[in-house]
């Protein structure tokens, strides 16, 4: 099959979820025989391809409330302009206003929904509303929806009466005891805990790092992340560190990320919004041990594995009881890598593999729900009277 995939920053995968599973599932498709096509951002670096996938390189205007859908609108053009693929899957709701110029071309086509983004801590009214009506339009106008977690596919059964196909992310394999390289930032294994985050509100880095600063932990607190357009953010969660917090911005060293979840005592995971986070399932991957904020996705992973916070009291209190008994965090991180097994890349990219035949067996669809919302939540995020 010809697939196209669109609405990312593209690969190679440096940036978040959707880069991180086009990356792996893309290069299977591409070993099962598939001609891919991604959609990337910026300069081409690869000659136009990289691990079998076709890349296609076009420019988007940098500004948050743009970027995605400026370069989302060149690549649909691009793309309804040549050849048509068999089946196009495009990722974040917030695209749909282009899916009508795919579905001109005939062309079968998935959208990838994410979580729920209008939730964000990051969009004013206008750019929620934006979202909320991007999901309506989506579920409109897609021929098939997917979803990452079963909580995210809950919500667009409840909210709109629609079917999802739910297909997780895959975490990788990290080997725990391969950990020679964090003595290049002076850490020991087991020597430190950890966040790794976009600095966003929703992903909670600031209540990671004012819980810990509250406890009398002993050991160091490591966080990984930064954020374009959060400078206001980032110095919010400067201000609460302490001398033991050690902010090291972004690790773009894959094999050292991967070292630090796999040396780290506990990986302290914030994300509240987005559905499957790859930052957990990487974490589990690597046998870490997840205190998880309490939000219905994360439990969806961590099952029994993991151990869960709201407020810095909790986060205080979960350190503290880790330093305590050491070999107990470290079952927890045994069971983590239990818990990664349930998600395997080939399962991933088998499930795409069959999505895509059907659509492109099937066609675009005649008759599509309204994408009307039947109040399953309200704006503030809480469950409404509806189904």
């Amino acid at each position: 099959m010809r697939i196209a995939l669109i609405g990312t920053r593209g690969v190679p995968a440096r940036y978040g979820g959707f880069e991180t599973a086009i990356e792996e599932v893309g290069r299977r498709l591409v070993d099962r025989g598939h001609d891919v096509t991604v959609y990337c951002r910026g300069d081409d670096e690869h000659g136009g391809s990289y691990l079998g996938m076709r890349l296609v390189h076009l420019p988007a205007m940098r500004r948050r409330s743009l970027e995605t859908l400026s370069h989302t609108a060149l690549s649909v053009l691009h793309l309804v302009t040549r050849r048509r693929p068999d089946t196009a899957v495009v990722f974040n709701a917030a695209n749909a206003p282009f899916l009508p110029l795919l579905r001109a071309r005939r062309v079968p086509l998935a959208t990838h929904v994410d979580g729920l983004e209008w939730q964000r801590g990051k969009w004013g009214p206008a750019g929620r509303r934006y979202y909320r009506t991007a999901e309506s339009l989506a579920v409109r106008w897609s021929d098939a929806l997917i979803a990452d977690a079963q909580g995210i596919a809950d919500y667009y059964d409840g909210e709109f009466g629609a079917e999802t196909a739910l297909i997780s992310y895959g975490a990788p394999s990290v080997d725990p005891d391969r950990l020679d390289r964090l003595a290049e930032l002076d850490l020991a294994p087991q020597g430190y805990h950890l966040v790794v985050a976009r600095f966003e509100p929703e992903n909670h880095v600031h209540v990671a790092v004012e819980g810990y600063v509250r406890s009398g932990a002993t050991l160091p607190l490591v966080v990984v992340g930064s954020a374009p357009y959060a400078d206001a953010y980032t110095e919010q969660v400067r201000a609460l560190a302490d001398d033991r917090v050690r902010l090291l911005g972004g690790v773009w060293d894959q094999e050292l990320l991967d070292q630090l979840y796999a040396g780290s005592l506990t990986y302290l995971h914030g994300h509240s919004v987005g559905g499957t986070n790859p930052s957990l399932l990487r974490a589990i991957g690597a046998q870490a041990a997840v205190d998880a904020y309490d939000v219905v996705f994360n439990r969806e992973v961590l099952g029994e594995a993991g151990r869960f916070w709201r407020t810095p009291d909790d986060v205080a209190a979960l350190v503290e009881a880790a330093e305590a008994d050491p070999e107990g965090t470290r079952e927890r991180g045994r069971s983590s890598g239990l818990r990664a097994k349930l998600y395997d890349w080939d399962d991933v990219a088998l499930a795409y593999e069959q999505l895509c035949r059907l659509l492109a067996t099937r066609g675009p669809r005649r008759r599509r729900p309204s994408g009307r919302r039947s109040g399953y939540l309200q704006d503030d995020g809480t469950a409404g009277s509806g189904r």
